[in-house]
């Protein structure tokens, strides 16, 4: 039967499918890393201009689990597996927990001032891979300890809801000062799509209730979807031997196409308290290249194989599972088709506010002259910073949101760090922290989130690191 097979895979897919979180909170208005600009094209930046190092400028990934963690079903506590499997992961989960995470590996980012110096320019090209899948409570259910004892009980087919996708997105963004004390920023984005997949808007119900010619009576009541795109390229390239050479072409404007815009800004409140705003990928992919599609739509009851004794069971060519597989299909059919379909990216809100003290660092001349020297147009910056921010994401169960408090740190031009404390619905002790280094030109940061989980990671929920080198340059006045 070919649901199954569905079945079995989106079981594989919510198991080992590592990869929201997409939070990057610590480098979120970190204004001396070039790649804050992605996260908020309105930030303060004093560039002349910069250039990342492709492959390692921009490299980050996240993943996280709001049910159970690895430790949970394997650690050597003398509890049988199957009693965990059971307690924690059947018992323990409901259909709002998720796996989920993404990765993103820049292969292009520059930046440069224009004549204007209050205008600067960014452009580049990522790789961004991304995949949440809830866990689907029923289903696990109705599988594990089936239905002979859940008369009655409807099973929830909408609790199937995952999502995922890979692509390259290309894009070029405007950073303006419109005065000293409000900066704005656009960036806009085109999506190539390598692959999609998706099943979210599912409905209907499967139930067993006493029957009035059988035993028991069995009725599915369902309209289900799962889109794919990009998904046979990648299985026929496989066969070929031809992985890279499709992902590459896909990436870039091969495979299905897409629109979106990032909006930010920065508002000075006074001189010492900051506001900021960022809203990302509002857009969408329109999927009609190499797209397959499956439906399962319709209503049917049925109280299982008709028997004649003693003919059906003497005759040794009568499948009975087959024979009520094949009616449930005929009635309830299982289809494919080819149909184009659009989907939309999943939109991230970001908003901080931030109050700074301490004397403010200045940058020394950029040579030993005289005290005269005009001094690069690199701002002056106060050397602590302390406040809060805001992040929501856009997901297939509705929103989620998480609460970050910072404080950041500058010691001179060179170094500065940032401290974080971060609650989502992953954990409510994800402590992190980032460091950026400006030796000369040469611009290093390292960032990497709950920390505290790594004395055990089997046991952690949530994990995300990023690193960057680019080139930097302030210039002159």
């Amino acid at each position: 039967m070919r649901i199954p097979k569905i079945f079995y895979f989106i079981i594989l897919l919510w198991t080992c499918f590592g990869a929201q979180a997409q939070n990057k909170q610590v480098l979120y208005d970190f204004s001396e890393i070039p790649q804050s600009l992605m996260i908020n094209p309105g930030v303060q930046s004093d560039f002349k201009w910069y250039a990342g190092i492709p492959g390692i400028s921009g490299l980050s990934f996240q993943i996280g689990s709001s049910g159970v963690s690895a430790y949970d079903l394997f650690a050597a506590d003398g509890i049988d597996f199957n009693t965990k499997f059971r307690n924690r992961l059947i018992g323990g989960m409901t259909r709002r927990d998720e796996l989920s995470g993404t990765y993103q590996l820049e292969l292009l980012n520059v930046g440069f001032r224009s004549q204007d110096p209050n205008v600067f320019y960014s452009f580049g090209i990522y790789n961004e891979g991304d995949a949440i899948g809830y866990w689907f409570e029923d289903y696990a259910i109705l599988a594990i300890e089936g239905n002979a004892d859940r008369l009655n009980q409807r099973f929830d087919l909408g609790d199937l809801k995952t999502r995922g996708e890979m692509m390259n997105v290309f894009h070029f963004g405007v950073n303006k000062k419109i005065d000293n004390k409000f900066t704005v920023g656009a960036r806009g984005k085109i999506y190539s799509s390598i692959f999609d997949f998706n099943s979210t808007r599912n409905k209907g119900f499967f139930v067993t209730r006493p029957g009035q010619n059988n035993l028991l009576s069995s009725t599915i009541n369902a309209d289900m979807k799962w889109r794919t795109s990009g998904i046979n390229a990648l299985k026929n390239a496989a066969s070929d031997d031809e992985i890279p050479s499709t992902i590459l072409k896909r990436g870039f404007f091969g495979g299905n196409l897409g629109l979106g815009i990032d909006l930010g800004f920065t508002y000075q409140i006074n001189k010492q308290t900051v506001f900021t705003a960022s809203l990302l990928d509002l857009g969408f992919i329109y999927h009609s290249n190499d797209v397959e599609n499956y439906t399962l739509k319709g209503d049917v009851t049925t109280e299982g194989v008709e028997v004649i004794l003693p003919g059906d069971i003497l005759d040794p060519s009568r499948d009975f599972w087959q024979d009520l597989v094949d009616d449930i299909e005929e009635i309830l059919p299982f289809e494919n088709n080819f149909k184009n379909y659009i989907t939309f990216r999943p939109t991230k809100l970001n908003a901080s506010l931030r109050y700074n003290w301490g004397e403010q660092s200045l940058r020394a001349a950029d040579c030993d002259c005289g005290p005269n020297v005009n001094r690069s147009n690199r701002a002056q910056k106060f050397v602590n910073g302390v406040g809060g921010q805001l992040y929501v994401i856009n997901r297939p169960r509705g929103p989620q949101t998480a609460l970050t408090a910072f404080y950041q740190r500058r010691f001179g031009n060179v170094l500065a760090v940032k401290a974080t404390y971060t609650a989502d619905k992953f954990t409510y002790t994800n402590v992190g922290f980032g460091m950026n280094l400006q030796a000369g030109p040469v611009n290093l940061y390292v960032i990497a989130d709950n920390l505290l989980a790594y004395r055990n990671i089997a046991d952690s929920q949530y994990a995300s690191f990023q690193l960057g080198l680019n080139i930097i340059s302030w210039g002159k006045k």
